[in-house]
């Protein structure tokens, strides 16, 4: 299959939130610039919103793709890491959605499908394979933005790590958009961190075998999508490549 023809399996959570419109907005507002930034690069993505649809729609959608994205979205359950359910920030979880992607990370992993996290995605990768999250930022003030100022993202600055070449596609000079109050802790297994913060939270982990990263910023911000998103998805292509010699 040519390049000109990749598909990208899309998995966010849901097209609606009724009691929480300005969420939602944010959130489509990054769906489509992933979209937007597929198509430019001639790929086709199929996007499937996992708490809408059955589980055998996210699985099917991912097994027919070259590659898969992970989108943001509401906290894992932390039913699912060990953890308990009161904590600063809790709020709604989605925990058919929650088991149906990590269904996806585990075939993806399992079979070597290249796959990207980001946001949720990177925190439900880790929690995937067994790591669990910090379910609460002490310091989340400087890993988000103010909603009720109409900017819930900041900018912020990583420090990639040498464990893994994820400097050949993130330029560590240019800031990244964040909005986060949760975060990697343990890691899980196989997963090495690919990049901090300056404050230490990790902001990037790779999969030390197979072709799996999660990035905890938005690469898919429309300020930065076409640098930093298209940066990740073709080193997602690059990993295709390699899986496919």
């Amino acid at each position: 299959m040519s390049s000109s023809a990749r598909r990208v399996a899309v998995l966010h959570l849901r097209t609606r939130r009724p009691s929480n419109v300005r969420y939602q907005h944010e959130l489509d507002m990054l769906n489509a610039a992933t979209v937007s930034t597929i198509e430019s690069l001639g790929w086709r993505a199929q996007v499937v919103a996992s708490a809408e649809s059955s589980g055998i729609e996210s699985l099917t959608a991912a097994r027919e793709a070259d590659v898969v994205v992970l989108m943001g979205g509401e906290d894992v359950d932390p039913r699912l890491y060990g953890d308990s359910a009161a904590y600063p920030g809790s709020g709604h979880h989605e925990p058919r959605a929650d088991s149906t992607q990590i269904a996806v990370v585990l075939e993806a992993m399992q079979q070597g499908r290249p796959l990207l996290g980001i946001c949720r995605g990177i925190q439900l990768i880790n929690v995937a394979l067994g790591g669990t999250l910090v379910q609460h930022l002490s310091n989340s003030a400087a890993h988000r933005g103010a909603p009720q100022s109409g900017n819930a993202f900041v900018t912020n600055l990583v420090a990639i790590e040498p464990v893994s070449d994820l400097d050949r596609d993130v330029d560590a000079a240019d800031p990244v958009m964040c909005t986060h109050h949760q975060a990697v802790d343990v890691l899980g297994n196989g997963l090495m961190v690919a990049a901090r913060a300056a404050d230490g939270v990790i902001e990037a982990v790779v999969h030390e075998s197979a072709p799996i990263t999660g990035v905890q910023w938005h690469p898919e911000h429309p300020e930065s999508a076409a640098r930093q998103l298209r940066a990740l998805l073709l080193r997602l292509e690059r990993q295709l490549t390699a899986s496919r010699v």
